[in-house]
């Protein structure tokens, strides 16, 4: 019987609904899988261990799969995996799960006898970070540039542990690219990382700026390696204003892991662009998921969406009237309005997150009490838990404090949009700008919970922050 899930997550509103069931069987039939293989390996049992007490991260969170024997096919379909029409190597079917964040399953004829993986790979943000972490002189199979890479990492008692490295791509099968695709990639990363965000005409010049670096990068790659190479330096360029991010960061990058355990990207937009951020991530491959509409309750909206191919999800919010709650606001340009909720003014005071600001937070896949517990080890703050169920929990770092510009300050105040003292307190202490996000979960749950964002959204709003004058 398929799981239902717990009352306390609201139903997606949404031309389609999707409803993210819980999948304990199959998290329980897939994670005793990895167990006994971390039995049986020594050096990827090391590495759990390392990646629990030095990262707050869990091995499970950075599987990208295991492989198998046919026999257990059974059990795999029981539990709602079903084959995926993937690239594979002869006489290998690729198994997922469509429902639940889970790994995947490699079946093959040589995939192990009693329950025992044969072998097993886990997905470091960048190979050769990965093995140079751990002093390893594995050979990666597949030269720079390929969409799927691997290296043999250890062998021990009939198992093999492999790290690979992916370019959006889903497939199994490592294929050499042409020196011309390679050249590309580099050029595209490069245009991605010197992406002009501030234009002095305004953001309508910022947006157009963001278009035509999407049309010379999609000249050069294809749009699953243009979404997987712009999220890295989208990543890169938060983490250049987050404290938190960069010790977090640094403590994987210890590890070689980089951000590969990431869940989604957080972007906060403006009423007059979130149409615009929508068709740059249409073009970027992106597939609408859930649509939440808070606006009658909370004065926000969010879009998410998600990647399938690179496996990126993005969770996009703007400010959102009651009486907007009918429309497809994903598409329909909002105008401007009258007041800010907590989206409208992180926007105003800094920009939108497609633009000036970047994203507002990243969240990532942790061992959510060591994570927090770690990190106040290294004088980073947890706020209060804004979703704390079995299948979900949720906590942001304390914010951090960015100073704003004294002409987005004037330029609300004009419109009446904050008050003076409101202002004041802006222009002298700052505003809250990003986050880390901790995010566990369980069961395969890959859905949201409204309410639960609703609270944080309420409780980071820039006024809500400011301190007394002195």
């Amino acid at each position: 019987m398929r799981p239902i899930p717990p009352p306390e997550v609201p139903p997606a509103k949404s031309a389609r609904t999707f409803d993210w069931p819980l999948c304990p069987e199959a998290e329980r039939l897939i994670g005793g899988y990895v167990e006994t293989f971390l039995q049986q390996n020594a050096l990827a049992r090391r590495l759990a261990e390392r990646m629990r007490d030095e990262t707050g991260t869990d091995f499970f969170e950075w599987v990208d799969h295991l492989v198998l024997a046919p026999e257990h096919a059974t059990a795999l379909r029981a539990v709602g995996l079903v084959e995926e029409d993937v690239e594979a190597p002869a006489g290998t079917t690729a198994w997922w799960h469509p429902k639940a964040m889970l790994p995947r399953v490699l079946l093959r004829a040589d995939g192990g006898r009693a329950g025992a993986p044969a072998a097993l790979a886990i997905r470091p943000e960048v190979l050769a970070d990965f093995l140079a972490a751990h002093g390893l002189a594995a050979e990666i199979t597949g030269a720079e540039g390929a969409r799927f890479r691997c290296a043999l990492v250890s062998a021990a008692h009939g198992t093999k542990f492999f790290a690979v490295e992916r370019l959006g791509g889903r497939g199994f099968v490592v294929r050499a690219p042409e020196a011309k695709f390679v050249s590309d990639v580099r050029r595209a990363r490069e245009l991605w990382r010197t992406r002009e965000r501030d234009f002095p005409s305004g953001d309508a010049a910022g947006v157009a700026h963001a278009r035509a670096r999407l049309a010379a990068v999609l000249a050069l790659v294809d749009r699953d390696a243009a979404c997987e190479l712009f999220f890295a330096e989208e990543r890169w360029f938060w983490e250049s204003r987050n404290r938190a991010a960069q010790v977090q960061k640094r403590r994987q990058d210890q590890l070689g892991l980089g951000w590969g355990n990431h869940d989604h990207h957080t972007f906060r937009c403006s009423r007059a662009h979130f149409a615009d951020l929508m068709e740059f991530l249409r073009q970027l491959g992106f597939q609408k998921r859930e649509r939440y509409y808070a606006g009658a309750d909370a004065g926000w909206g969010a879009q998410i969406s998600e990647q399938a191919v690179a496996g990126i999800v993005v969770f996009a919010d703007v400010d959102l009237m009651p009486e907007e709650t009918s429309i497809d606001f994903s598409t329909q340009r909002l105008p401007a309005a009258t007041r800010l909720g907590t989206v409208g003014l992180w926007c105003g005071l800094h920009g939108d997150s497609f633009l000036q600001a970047g994203m507002h937070h990243l969240e990532a896949r942790f061992d959510f009490a060591r994570a927090r517990d770690q990190l106040a080890g290294e004088g980073v703050v947890t706020m209060k838990p804004f979703s704390d169920f079995d299948f979900l929990r949720q906590a942001f770092t304390e914010g951090e404090r960015w100073a704003v510009r004294p002409a987005r300050v004037s330029a609300l105040l004009q419109q009446k949009l904050i008050t003076p003292e409101q202002a004041a307190g802006f222009i002298r202490d700052g505003a809250l700008g990003s986050h880390l996000e901790n995010l566990q979960r369980k069961g395969g749950f890959k859905g949201f919970n409204q309410k639960s964002v609703s609270a944080i959204i309420a409780a980071t709003d820039p006024r809500k922050m400011q301190a007394a004058p002195v």
